[in-house]
């Protein structure tokens, strides 16, 4: 069983990525790390994982807006992530969770942040499911 229907599948998945991509771009001089982290343990991202409707289909541009007002989050100093990992890891993480239907906070200790950016250069040209299947040790 999924987290939630399939049919918001593909705009969580883009939207995430967008997401982490935009906090890199946009905040250079900021910890991308520290945002994924802090992101991935939210309370907006809870809300995501339930399949709560009002968040889940909210684009980049108003997730960034709804997480900075109900988590109270600002950005650290720190380095951003580069190039395209952001993106990437943002629909890695939302796809692993809808497909093994665990928490969002499970995720990032099960699959650390240090990993998948480390791992990123192997994994990023499969496709995405199967970078989950691999990762998560599904047949």
């Amino acid at each position: 069983m999924r987290a939630y229907p399939e049919v918001y599948l593909h705009d969580i998945v883009e939207s995430q990525g967008k997401l982490f991509d935009f906090v890199s771009q946009n905040y250079p001089e900021k910890d991308t790390s520290d945002f994924i982290n802090t992101y991935m343990t939210s309370k907006t991202r809870e809300s995501i994982d339930q399949g709560k409707a009002y968040v889940s289909t909210m684009n980049a541009s108003e997730l960034w807006d709804y997480f900075q007002q109900t988590e109270h989050y600002h950005l650290k100093n720190g380095k951003a992530l580069k190039g395209f990992i952001p993106d990437w890891i943002g629909e890695f993480y939302a796809y692993y969770q809808w497909f093994y239907n665990v928490s969002s906070k499970e995720i990032i200790k099960k699959v650390p942040l240090d990993f998948l950016t480390k791992a990123y250069m192997g994994l990023h040209d499969l496709e995405l499911d199967l970078a989950v299947k691999k990762v998560g040790g599904a047949p």
